[in-house]
């Protein structure tokens, strides 16, 4: 985790990636733009259930979110 640097997660790197963008992370989770968001910028995390529902559509480990790796 890249602490220092206050990224907690990588759900923008993914979603880029992925070629995804956070508007429609926000849709396919019925969640509010603006949340989504947040997590995107570190503002704020999404629940484990919500991060393992994200790995999911986006086809990852939910490890790759926190460490990078596989």
């Amino acid at each position: 985790m890249d602490l220092q640097n206050g990224n907690l997660n990588r759900i923008k790197v993914v979603l880029i990636e992925k070629k995804r963008t956070a508007k429609w992370l926000a849709e396919e989770l019925e969640k509010n733009p603006a949340t989504v968001s947040k997590w995107c910028t570190n503002v704020s995390q999404p629940d484990l259930y919500t991060l393992d529902k994200i790995a999911t559509l986006r086809d990852i480990d939910k490890r790759e979110f926190i460490t990078g790796k596989d």
